[in-house]
């Protein structure tokens, strides 16, 4: 959806009252900074590399839970490193920059210049404080074709529903990269009687953002996976609020003015807690977050934004029918520039993998309303649990699917699927989070007609911990595919994705957390597919 003049013009007024964003650069003098306890407290991170440059990021934060931080209303001066080996006797570069209170004392710094294909260690000094040492590296240069690549891709890590059990089982993997796919943050107001409690009520105000994103930040097995090596992040819906599409909040009193500013806060923030390039540094509330990151000639890797440009949520949102609105041709995720960018990547793309690391669910997944089951067979079952028949699968008139996710901008999907087909794009990938579940599907033009050709293969991964411990969820997968044919797995516990890619296969490990809850949790491997190269569709391993 594209803001109203009326909408944006109002809104500015409102912008106004955000802090300046500063130029980058030596605009004002630091000022001499004693820390009575620790500024690196949220760790350090890296980013958004390519073959020759990368982004090093910190935020001064010695006190987690107050809006400044416990820093002062000044710029501090930040030495920095970048070395080949972990005891830094072989320095590759090196420099000094500011944080500034402007931007929350969050510091990126884009280093260029860099060999292709090494790793690298750096840190920062604040003062008499120094921080941990992080692990980055490029990428392989455009023109090599790599033997592999192994990386993760995570989501949804509400921090009072569990613990981040995940995260550590992530560290001890031998991972080139990280992918993050949203709600790295949730919106909400603290509760009692969970795992941990939100700081603070619901958030509306940059200071509300800033002191949340430090709360997560906070946690040492998250700040632990960020230092091992470097992040690609996008964000969902929970990083400003539940569901929101575009200037359109969820509360139906608030204006698209009003929710304008709130986006402009939250985008703000986030970009203060990520290691994102100075091209993401938002303008209001505006961000260019949508990317590409090229792994040599083996993956092209297009990182997407389906929530900042979509339109309403058809049908009231919700489990809807695939009725008209659903079907409406002016329904987006991703808005007319960023389409037309990625069909250009695609059709330009010389990688023998094509990766789209997004938000909500591709594959079309309908349920069954409980008011109306399946026509009973004579000798037909329900399963208790589920309140699905066996009667057979359903006509796909009879089930509702999720407004929020790809089903209700469908004729975007088969835009999207065709566009793939037509350009014989080598081998699509699908990286999805979200929904708080590990999903497994085969994408055709429509998933409801298994006799068409598989145009892509869907790897979704479950929550880091939103949702609490979960469960396999066998009898439901079965229910599910009766009526599903695109669905391959289904499991409702909490945990991530490994990704092993090679120029002949891509295999996907489902790793799962027994409990996030408590602490102790065990992780496991519970399922693994693949995907040959030039063939179409997922195998179990």
């Amino acid at each position: 959806m594209t803001h109203t003049r009326r909408a944006v013009l109002a809104a500015g007024a409102s912008w106004l009252a955000l802090p300046l964003l500063p130029a980058f650069g030596p605009r004002h003098r630091p000022a001499p900074v004693r820390f009575r306890s620790d500024p690196f407290r949220l760790g350090v991170a890296s980013g958004d590399p390519d073959h020759q440059s990368l982004v090093l990021w910190t935020r001064l934060c010695a006190e987690v839970l107050q809006p400044d931080g416990g820093l002062p209303n000044a710029p501090v001066e930040v030495a920095w490193e970048l070395a080949d080996d972990e005891r830094f006797t072989a320095v590759r570069a090196r420099g000094t920059t500011l944080a500034v209170p402007e931007l929350g004392h969050a510091v990126h710094v884009e280093v260029a210049g860099l060999p292709a294909d090494r790793w690298f260690h750096y840190r920062f000094r604040a003062g008499d404080a120094e921080s941990p040492i992080g692990r980055t590296r490029t990428l392989p240069a455009p023109t090599v074709l790599p033997e592999r690549l192994r990386f993760a891709f995570a989501s949804c890590q509400h921090y009072e529903t569990g613990l981040y059990t995940a995260y550590g089982h992530m560290a001890e993997q031998d991972l080139d990269l990280v992918c993050h796919l949203g709600d790295s943050i949730y919106e909400g107001k603290g509760r009692d009687g969970l795992v941990r409690k939100h700081h603070g009520g619901k958030l509306q105000t940059l200071h509300d953002y800033r002191v949340r994103h430090a709360q997560y930040r906070s946690d040492p097995l998250l700040a632990a996976m960020h230092a091992r090596c470097p992040w690609f992040v996008t964000w969902d819906d929970h990083e400003v609020e539940n569901n929101y599409a575009d200037d359109h909040s969820e509360r139906p009193n608030v204006t698209p003015e009003q929710f304008l500013q709130q986006r402009a806060a939250a985008y703000q923030a986030y970009y203060e807690a990520m290691p994102l390039r100075r091209a993401a540094l938002p303008k209001g509330p505006h961000s260019q977050l949508y990317r590409h990151a090229a792994y040599g000639r083996l993956v092209d890797l297009f990182v997407l934004d389906t929530r900042q440009y979509r339109t309403v949520q058809p049908n009231g949102d919700g489990r809807k029918p695939l009725n008209a609105a659903a079907r409406d041709p002016g329904n987006t995720l991703l808005g007319a520039a960023q389409r037309e960018w990625l069909a250009a990547g695609l059709r330009r793309s010389p990688a023998r993998w094509q990766v789209l690391a997004q938000q909500v669910m591709m594959g079309l997944v309908g349920h069954r309303p409980k008011a109306t089951p399946a026509p009973a067979k004579a000798d037909a079952k329900t399963d208790a649990k589920t309140g699905q028949s066996d009667a057979g699968p359903a006509h796909v008139d009879e089930l509702r699917f999720a407004m929020d996710q790809w089903p209700g901008y469908v004729h975007e999907r088969a835009w999207l699927l065709r566009h793939l087909a037509a350009q014989k794009t080598a081998n699509p990938i699908v990286l999805t989070g979200d929904i708080h579940s590990h999903w497994v599907n085969d994408l055709r033009l429509d998933d409801h007609a298994p006799q068409l050709p598989v145009v892509a293969s869907e790897f979704v991964g479950s929550s880091i911990s939103s949702g609490g411990d979960g469960e396999p969820a066998a009898a439901e997968l079965a229910a599910l595919q009766r009526d599903n044919p695109c669905v391959q797995f289904l499991n409702r516990q909490r945990g991530y994705v490994a990704c092993t890619v090679t120029p002949e296969r891509w295999t996907a490990d489902y790793f799962t957390v027994d409990q996030v809850t408590r602490p102790g949790g065990v992780t496991s491997l519970a399922a693994r597919f693949h995907v040959a190269a030039g063939q179409r569709g997922v195998h179990r391993d």
